[in-house]
């Protein structure tokens, strides 16, 4: 499953997001982590020190490696420099799967072990001084979409992206990979704001979003947040000493966390497995078609300098076209 975690900053969007990295974990599921926010904090949320999480490898620093790596034999892409963050894949294009080694994991991807389990953590990079006034942070997270467009995921496997805060989500077409979006939410006219904002945008494209209450201190913050949200509200996490110790620099057990807080995060899983069943590859692949030809209209044609809408196979559907997937590596990708 891909799942999602979006919200307002300061929502505990990151938190919430790394103690369901966790739980999964700890049940032995094979989980892909991605910090796409502006701020990359997922690394240090799931153990890793500031100097550690600093020395991750950026995704768009091994953009070209990767695209040579998905291209694969795709007699529609004629060369790497070709593709764009939302080039669909076609038959002879290299799928990437959850369970697996290949180049771009072994370029990009950093195994955690966690107190419970291991993840294997991708990261965008952060936004540096360098990139101010040249460029935009969604053109960081272009390489979580391309790689989202090239996944096949099974039940029972997760990867799971702790996204930018707020509405920057629907700067490009990242936002559609997801087959469930969590939105965490506090218990405030903000944070309703940013759920209403985004449950709006999200509704044409038949984004699945569910609510996770944070923050909640009682029945009242309750009751605000069951009458603005209404049946968008899965559930909520409550206060959380366990939360406030790992945000002060200690490492404690999962197991030591709070009993009713543990089952919010089995809530998560539960209703992230039963998406599954609700996928329409037939659609994800069509969405994909949508916002590369979008983007090939807008900008990316003039500055590529071919149509770049003759990329897309018509007979390919993600899922259904298996024999797409080829194995060899290009000798310009390794770690």
């Amino acid at each position: 499953m891909k799942i999602a975690f979006v919200g307002k900053g300061g929502s505990g969007k990151t938190t919430l997001s790394a103690l369901f990295i966790r739980h999964l974990a700890a049940l032995g599921r094979p989980v892909v982590a991605v910090d796409a926010d502006i701020n990359q904090h997922l690394g240090p949320a799931l153990g890793l020190t500031d100097d550690q999480a600093a020395e991750l490898p950026p995704l768009g620093g091994h953009l070209p490696e990767i695209k040579e790596y998905l291209r694969g034999s795709n007699p529609l892409i004629r060369s790497s420099d070709e593709m764009i963050k939302t080039t669909p894949p076609g038959r002879g294009s290299r799928l990437l799967r959850i369970v697996e080694e290949n180049p771009v994991y072994a370029a990009c991807a950093r195994p955690i072990a966690l107190d419970e389990g291991s993840v294997r953590l991708l990261a965008t990079g952060a936004f540096t001084e360098e990139d101010l006034g040249v460029t935009c942070y969604h053109s960081k997270v272009g390489a979580v979409e391309l790689l989202l467009n090239h996944l096949l995921d099974g039940p029972g496997e997760y990867l799971v992206t702790d996204m930018t805060a707020g509405s920057d989500s629907f700067a490009s077409g990242l936002f559609t990979r997801f087959d469930l979006t969590f939105l965490v939410a506090e218990p405030t006219r903000k944070a309703v704001s940013v759920y209403r904002q985004y449950r709006d945008y999200a509704r044409d494209f038949g984004v699945q979003l569910r609510v996770v209450g944070n923050k909640v201190q009682g029945p009242e913050d309750l009751a605000f947040l069951r009458r603005e949200v209404g049946g968008d509200l899965l559930t909520t996490f409550g206060q959380s000493e366990w939360v406030r110790r790992l945000e002060q620099g200690a490492e404690p057990p999962l197991r030591s966390l709070e009993p009713a807080n543990r089952a919010v995060l089995d809530e998560l899983r539960i209703e992230a497995d039963a998406a599954y069943g609700r996928r329409d590859t037939r659609r994800y692949t069509e969405q994909a078609v949508l916002f590369h030809r979008r983007n090939a209209e807008s900008w990316a044609n003039s500055k590529v300098g071919i149509d770049l809408t003759t990329q897309v196979d018509e007979d390919f559907v993600l899922g259904e076209c298996a024999e797409s997937d080829t194995r060899t590596a290009p000798a310009g990708v390794r770690a």
